[in-house]
């Protein structure tokens, strides 16, 4: 079992805030909300949110992969002694030998002294890691009118983000010079540090775990391979968006470090109102007005569409105000499903009538039988009063 000596001295789930028995889904949630708390880029300058950010990545690491959790788990259980730690191993008298160089384990211990690691979406930012390290992961927001996140749109993000050094291509040289070797670790970007009973391997500090030594840095980028600028990002909204939805765009973010991966840019939308039409999943929601005849007598009409087009909706005569009608296939297609067009239809009282309309009205008034109230007063076991109404 390959262990480490940290996993003896630090609880992961106390620094997560979880509990041992949290499922892997909580564990992803609470990093990627302290991630967010304490990274680097929103504490400029913080060494105590950055230093909290190691530990939080550490953490993750170990615990967001369900086979190093279940080794971490077990490692805690058995102690020290049941870890492997007391049997005979390699590197170092009767001990154990942890090599971070290239292994998934030197990734962990990297984790220890300030390294970065190519997984997880971490930027590398706070010390040096050994090997490619992935870029990080960027957040943008973007606002959408309700008619192109339902039909779907390509269109362009503007972003002041780092980015691969236009100069130096990423290398941290200045163009033309030597980048050599460093002596010191001979290229492995990693030292052995022998401590008795352990001997481990930590990124060397001569060439800060590069494994070379850039004879003379980029005036652009001072050697860092990166710099910020603005930058253009086109993004495709897919049909059926939802107002705060996010999307991700694979390898859209940060710039990778050591020839690692870019980080993935993250979209959020927001979608403004629609003065006409609402939204249900993938239904769409419209309220019309309609005449106390045309629902009384039964009649055809017009219903807008999102489309700009206009279909035919039949109600039948005694049609009540306030009822919904289904329209199918009218509504939001999200290449999976499409909704339907949900009407509610409403009756519009004049604020004023004419001569005309009123003695219609009256008339209609008096060749009504019954009133319409009667039924409520029929659930409640007593009859109907007199005077003011029917």
């Amino acid at each position: 079992m390959a262990s480490q000596r940290e996993w003896f001295e630090k609880n992961y789930y106390e620094v997560l805030g979880v509990p041992e028995s949290a499922p892997q889904k909580d564990i992803t949630k609470a990093y990627r909300k302290l991630a967010r708390q304490y990274h680097p880029d929103a504490n400029p300058g913080n060494s105590s949110a950055e230093d909290r950010f190691k530990d939080i990545s550490a953490a993750y690491e170990v615990l967001g992969d369900e086979a190093k959790r279940k080794e971490y788990d077990e490692v805690r259980r058995l102690g020290p002694v049941g870890g492997g730690f007391g049997g005979p191993g390699g590197g170092a008298p009767g001990g154990f030998r942890f090599d971070v160089g290239g292994s998934d384990m030197g990734d962990l211990l990297g984790n220890m002294f300030g390294g970065g690691s190519p997984g997880r979406g971490r930027s590398g930012r706070g010390g040096a890691g050994v090997g490619p390290q992935r870029g990080a992961d960027l957040e943008a927001s973007l606002t959408l009118d309700f008619v192109d996140a339902a039909h779907g749109i390509t269109t362009s993000l503007h972003l002041t983000t780092d980015a691969q050094c236009s100069t130096c291509g990423g290398s941290g040289a200045k163009p033309g010079s030597k980048v050599n070797t460093c002596g010191v670790c001979r290229g492995r970007g990693a030292v052995d540090d022998n401590q008795g009973f352990f001997a481990f391997s930590s990124p060397c500090r001569a060439c800060n775990g590069n494994g070379a030594i850039v004879e003379s840095p980029c005036g652009t980028c001072r050697g860092s391979g990166v710099e910020k600028r603005p930058r253009e990002v086109k993004v495709r909204i897919p049909a059926g968006v939802t107002d705060g939805q996010r999307i991700r765009l694979k390898e859209r973010g940060g710039p990778g470090r050591k020839g690692g991966p870019a980080g993935d840019l993250l979209v959020e939308c927001h979608v403004r109102a629609h003065p006409v039409f609402g939204r249900d999943g993938d239904n769409l929601t419209v309220r019309i007005p309609v005449t106390l005849a045309e629902l009384a007598l039964g009649s055809e009409v017009e219903v807008p569409t999102l489309e700009g087009q206009r279909v035919v909706l039949r109600l039948r005569g005694g049609t009540q105000t306030g009822s919904r009608h289904r329209i199918k296939g009218r509504g939001i297609e999200n290449g999976k499903h499409h909704g339907d067009l949900i009407v509610t239809v409403d009756v519009v009282v004049p604020k004023h009538v004419s001569d005309a309309q009123r003695e219609a009205l009256e008339a209609f008034e008096a060749a009504s039988t019954g009133s319409p109230r009667q039924a409520l007063f029929d659930l409640l076991g007593s009859p109907q009063s007199g005077g003011a109404g029917r």
